[in-house]
């Protein structure tokens, strides 16, 4: 049965919410899986779907689909005056509903760090205070970051067992957090949520932070009296 409601929970860890529907006399779950286009509806959007009925276990939404709602014409405004559609616009184009994709975070901050980084861990090693495998361990972390995000975005569009966000910011904590921001902006992935990223530029500061502590210690010995 076709009916209309409104998102009210949503679960990003599990990949699942609720929408609350007038016609229905409780909140009705549904999956990422449900959701057209492998896209969740942000909270408080309007949505429609089908209800179905499944083992007993209450209501499920399928098909779940954002409603595409008008921007009203102002009262003042005379029929003649509203733009009429191109003839020559495909139908398709028209009805089209806008990405709910989160938008990509800028790389311009994050390159800079990141090159400074690399410039220390090749410092380090030229000046014996890292061992050369160094080098080819920060390449292996930051593969292995990209990687882990990829298959987090995969198992999020597919409704399968997501990867955890502590997991992610232990690669970015080991080094790989310049990959986890690439990954972050090639993939529009773990873009909108707040503590997420807040968590994320911890790692970043706190890895650099231990690495040039580590490379300048000794330096910093006589300044700090020790």
């Amino acid at each position: 049965m076709k009916k209309q409601g409104t998102v009210v929970r949503w679960d990003d860890q599990r990949g699942f919410g609720f929408i609350r529907c007038n016609a229905s006399s409780q909140d009705i779950f549904f999956h990422i899986r449900d959701c057209a286009g492998g896209i969740q509806p942000p909270l408080n959007t309007a949505v429609d779907f089908e209800e179905i009925h499944v083992g007993g276990k209450g209501p499920r939404a399928m098909a779940v689909r954002t409603i595409q709602r008008n921007a009203p014409v102002p009262a003042n405004r005379s029929t003649a005056q509203r733009a009429p559609v191109s003839p020559r616009a495909p139908r398709a184009a028209q009805g089209k509903t806008a990405s709910r994709e989160a938008p990509a975070p800028s790389l311009v901050g994050i390159g800079g760090l990141s090159l400074v980084w690399a410039v220390l861990l090749v410092w380090g090693v030229l000046q014996h205070r890292l061992p050369t495998i160094t080098l080819a361990a920060a390449f292996a972390i930051n593969a292995t970051t990209f990687f882990a995000y990829w298959l987090d975005k995969h198992a999020a569009r597919k409704g399968q067992w997501r990867t955890k966000e502590d997991t992610l910011h232990l690669f970015g904590l080991a080094g790989g957090w310049p990959a986890a921001r690439l990954a972050q902006q090639v993939l529009r992935h773990k873009t909108i949520k707040p503590s997420f990223q807040t968590t994320y530029w911890v790692t970043v500061w706190v890895h650099l932070g231990a690495l040039c502590g580590y490379l300048f210690w000794e330096r910093l010995k006589p300044l700090l009296n020790l």
